[in-house]
């Protein structure tokens, strides 16, 4: 196997996937098929878009990865199969059990493991199992939405490794998407700007974000960002990190923008509130001594990275 043609170390949940996805193998069904049947291959199942984990030698959760033929007899009629990649122990797998009814409680996996929500999982995991299953979750996901054709409404079908889907009446191709997030802490003198979204936990701020728009670079989606939700005029944005974010296929791309004043006007329908808030009282809140009331994001999130970097800087 190649070696992978990067290594970049990243703070950011979700990043830092150790598989070299062997893209230029997809399309070779006969190849996934034999992969898929060695004994070195490691499978994640996924049931209603939740991983299965399983409880480590400490005691602790870590990544239910499994042998092939234990469970796949668990998927549903065009359940997807999805080829992840593969690294020097052998390639990875993740499928869809969404049609078993208690996976958990009944058939082969009964008792060997729980299906939780991958946000809290995420933090008991190594990074790289972490990226791995974002990827997976990702992948799932969008063959969940994607079962029909969007060009004449026909149903598709799997290919490529799952990376592809094929309308067997208009012959469309459809391909994953991946929808660019701009989330971006905005800096004034020795102060951010941090708001509180409508449905946000009672006393979390964090930083704003937004979608990137058709025609729109990341400098100007943080700019209308700013603009439309706070009211903050934006003088200068400097690029930070990015964060695949699976639900339910985002990229976070992580910025920091230079304010113009420190004038705000909350659109009310966009924000609950927004604040100034100076690096004493983000350091203090970060080191869990904080006003009461007031706190920001877990360190699963790219915001909790954006404030922490700012707040670390002198």
């Amino acid at each position: 196997m190649p070696a992978m043609p990067f290594t970049f170390a990243s703070p950011n949940t979700f990043a830092n996937n150790p598989l070299d996805r062997a893209s230029e193998k997809r399309a070779d069904a006969g190849w996934i098929a034999l992969r898929f049947k060695e004994p070195s291959t490691l499978v994640i199942p996924f049931w209603k878009l939740r991983p299965f984990a399983m409880k480590g030698a400490d005691g602790r959760p870590e990544a239910g990865f499994l042998r092939p033929g234990l469970c796949e007899n668990l998927m549903g009629p065009g359940a997807p199969l999805v080829f992840l990649g593969q690294d020097k122990g052998g390639a990875y797998f993740a499928i869809d059990i969404s049609a078993a009814r208690d996976p958990e409680n009944e058939g082969p996996l009964a008792g060997l493991g729980t299906f939780p929500d991958l946000r809290g999982l995420a933090m008991e995991l190594p990074a790289g199992d972490a990226a791995i299953l974002a990827q997976a979750k990702s992948m799932i996901d969008w063959h969940q939405r994607h079962r029909f054709c969007a060009a004449c409404g026909a149903p598709t079908a799997l290919s490529e490794g799952g990376y592809k889907r094929e309308c067997g009446v208009c012959k469309a191709e459809h391909f994953p998407r991946v929808d660019p997030v701009a989330i971006m802490l905005a800096t004034w003198e020795d102060k951010c700007l941090l708001g509180r979204g409508r449905a946000f936990p009672k006393g979390m701020f964090s930083a704003l974000a937004g979608f990137i728009e058709p025609g729109e670079t990341i400098e100007e989606a943080v700019a209308r960002e700013l603009f439309e939700e706070a009211g903050v005029r934006v003088a200068s944005v400097r690029y930070h990190s990015t964060q695949p974010w699976p639900w339910p296929s985002q990229l976070m791309i992580g910025c920091f923008a230079e304010a113009e004043s420190d004038a705000i006007t909350v659109d009310e329908n966009e924000l609950a509130e927004a604040r100034w808030v100076d690096k004493a009282t983000v350091r203090a809140t970060l080191a869990g001594q904080g006003p009461e009331g007031f706190w920001v994001p877990p360190r699963l999130a790219i915001a909790h990275q954006l404030i922490r970097a700012w707040a670390e800087t002198d």
